[in-house]
């Protein structure tokens, strides 16, 4: 519901701008300018937007933010109006455009703003007509900088030269003679039926400006609080719907993976029955508090190698549960934020507000495992440290190829394969020695000797090591490298899962 032609007129009785200040200009919105004004010791914001449906100016009495990054027509507005002063504001006959004149020093501007829905603009000119900028450049019409814009009073529009005062031809009651045709001469011009305006019944107390600003920040057009909540539904909703579905999948990995000591049961009691496993055997069939255990086997294999694949098989399935236990982990604290997001926008009662919050928002982040990573591996943040960890082959390479630099800090196990870890370089800093001991805690966990709970490693900057010649993805040799001596400590890496980046 855009304003009509009589509610403007009453907006601006109300106001009366004549002899205001402008002090600041913001815009909330690509389509929304709020103009602080000044008058006999009372501040007041004069809102006018734009938007399809909602095409209005009134005084708001509503908080609005101001934009992170100032946009291109808040910044020629403030350049050029603030500290002028308003010295005429009128709508020009009932075409719903209003005009208002500011003057600032020897400078006179003109504010056109053409309230219409399909057709809205703000356009500001010169004393001449000749167009400084608009809110929305339309070449076709004119209505960019250095175009012209013809300069309009109200007596102007009293004549029929505007859109909703033009004539239209009416064919006569009483047709021509045979061979006689329809000329200028026999058609009648008859004026278009004019549609009567009223100003409407707002509900709502003090001012027609105070009705229709409660109004519009209810329900009005693309702005409208009801528009704006059932986007931030849909933006963080679907966001929550992914991420349960990630948490789900996740949790179905943890269950196979709940029953890892049973694979060391299996290798367990392999071992203790050697001498009763011949070359074919198919399987083991044992007891075990006082249930029949059968464990498979592979004929003619050792049945130590047998014993020490179950211990593998067992080792794997519990390195793996603590990964996904720790991705479910961060899949709920992701879920947590994403809700307690929802209910923050879908409490805020101020459209301009909620417009700009969901500018945020639409860039909501999904489940760790699904979202697109920019960098590969592990990221860790602890103050202003950050530390990458790469999983595997692959990560390694592509993190020392793109993503570190020559003083970049390096750490690896040394008898074991495993991650690279790197402590990214911080200038005009020494890196701490908490710092190092958290990459230190972290080569280790990520390497096959996580399960001695301690381990020697080396370290040294990124430009000290040299790729292996024919070696495989990712393998380096270090030079000026120093020796670190880590045990595992649980706190730490406890507390390191707390300072993950997602």
């Amino acid at each position: 519901m855009s304003l009509n032609w009589k509610e403007i007129n009453l907006i601006l009785e109300e106001l009366e701008l004549e002899g205001s200040q402008i002090q600041g200009v913001v815009q909330s919105a690509f389509e929304v300018i709020v103009m602080r004004l000044h008058k006999k010791g009372q501040t007041r914001h004069l809102l006018v937007s734009l938007s399809s449906g909602a095409c209005r100016v009134h005084e708001t009495f509503s908080s609005f933010p101001k934009s992170d990054k100032p946009l291109r027509f808040a910044q020629f507005l403030n350049s050029r109006i603030v500290n002028g002063w308003i010295t005429e504001a009128v709508q020009l006959g009932d075409n719903r455009i209003v005009k208002i004149t500011v003057k600032r020093g020897e400078f006179t501007y003109n504010l056109y703003l053409r309230l219409w829905s399909n057709a809205a603009n703000f356009i500001v000119t010169d004393d001449a007509g000749t167009v400084l900028d608009a809110m929305r450049r339309l070449p076709k019409r004119g209505e960019i900088t250095g175009g012209h814009y013809p300069l309009l009073t109200a007596e102007d529009t009293a004549a029929s030269n505007l859109p909703n005062r033009l004539p239209i031809a009416e064919v006569p009651d009483h047709l021509p003679a045979v061979g006689q045709g329809i000329s200028a001469a026999n058609v009648v011009p008859k004026e278009k039926p004019r549609r009567e305006y009223v100003i409407r019944e707002i509900p709502g107390q003090g001012s027609f400006n105070k009705k229709i600003d409660e109004f519009y920040a209810a329900q009005g057009g693309s702005l409208s609080l009801d528009a704006l909540r059932e986007q931030a539904r849909r933006t963080c909703e679907g966001s929550i719907g992914r991420i349960n579905a990630a948490l789900e999948r996740l949790r179905e990995k943890e269950a196979k993976f709940a029953d890892a000591e049973r694979y060391k049961i299996y290798g367990d009691l392999i071992l203790s029955n050697i001498g009763a496993i011949k070359p074919d055997d198919k399987w083991l069939a044992v007891e075990e508090g006082g249930e029949i255990v059968r464990i498979e086997l592979e004929p003619r294999v050792n049945p130590s190698a047998q014993a020490g694949k179950y211990f593998d098989r067992y080792k794997k399935a519990k390195s793996g549960l603590e990964e996904i236990q720790r991705e479910i982990s961060a899949g709920e604290r992701e879920l947590k934020e994403v809700t307690e997001k929802l209910n923050r926008l879908l409490g805020e009662s101020n459209p301009l507000v909620l417009a700009k919050l969901l500018k945020g928002t639409e860039r909501v982040s999904v489940s760790p495992a699904k979202k697109e990573k920019t960098r590969p591996g592990l990221t860790f943040k602890r103050g202003d440290w950050l530390i990458i960890v790469g999983r595997d082959a692959n990560e390694n390479d592509k993190l020392l190829r793109r993503y570190v630099n020559g003083n970049d800090l390096w750490l690896h196990a040394r008898d074991y394969h495993g991650s690279y870890v790197f402590i990214k370089k911080r200038s005009g800093k020494t890196v701490p020695l908490d710092i190092l001991l958290d990459a230190g805690n972290l080569a280790v966990f990520y390497s096959k000797g996580r399960n001695n709970r301690e381990g020697d490693l080396f370290y040294t900057h990124v430009k000290y090591l040299r790729r292996a010649k024919n070696g495989p993805k990712g393998l380096v040799i270090p030079t000026q490298e120093k020796n670190l001596h880590i045990k595992l400590d649980d706190a730490r890496l406890r507390s390191l899962e707390n300072c993950r980046v997602y």
